[in-house]
């Protein structure tokens, strides 16, 4: 992958290809994916985070043990404490993709797709279109924000 572009290079053969797939497969969970998405502003600690996503602490400390085992959240002790943060931008922008995805499915051309005028700014499967413009935005939440 070419990190200046962002252009993934991989081909079918990567021996990546496995290892991408538990990734998918740690993330699997709405759990892990609210976590994630708990985190993208920063650090936070595992009762912050239980009241975040509507868990239990111990259901969040059992979660996160995971998402460490795969790299993908770090803790750093402070006394009794530990506070999780993000290992880097890339599940971040996974669950973000997998959350715009999801919105897709709900409606054609979802918030991130759309202009602050309500013009869909870009959709790739009608390149050139207009196709929706002038409908409003008043459906777009919170998760489609990075």
């Amino acid at each position: 992958m070419n990190a200046d572009t962002k252009k993934c290079t991989f081909d079918p053969e990567s021996q990546y290809a496995d290892l991408a797939a538990e990734v998918f497969t740690l993330l699997s969970d709405a759990t892990r994916v609210r976590i994630i998405l708990a985190l993208r502003d920063g650090e936070k600690s595992v009762n912050d985070l239980a009241e975040a996503v509507g868990k239990p602490p111990t259901v969040v400390s059992q979660h996160l043990a995971k998402l460490r085992w795969g790299r993908i959240v770090a803790a750093r002790p402070e006394g009794n404490r530990s506070f999780y943060s993000l290992i880097d931008e890339h599940a971040r922008e996974l669950v973000a993709h997998a959350v715009f995805q999801a919105q897709h499915v709900v409606s054609g051309a979802p918030a991130h797709h759309r202009g602050t005028d309500g013009t869909i700014t870009a959709d790739p499967s009608r390149t050139g279109s207009t196709a929706g413009a002038g409908v409003d935005n008043a459906g777009a939440d919170e998760t489609n924000r990075r």
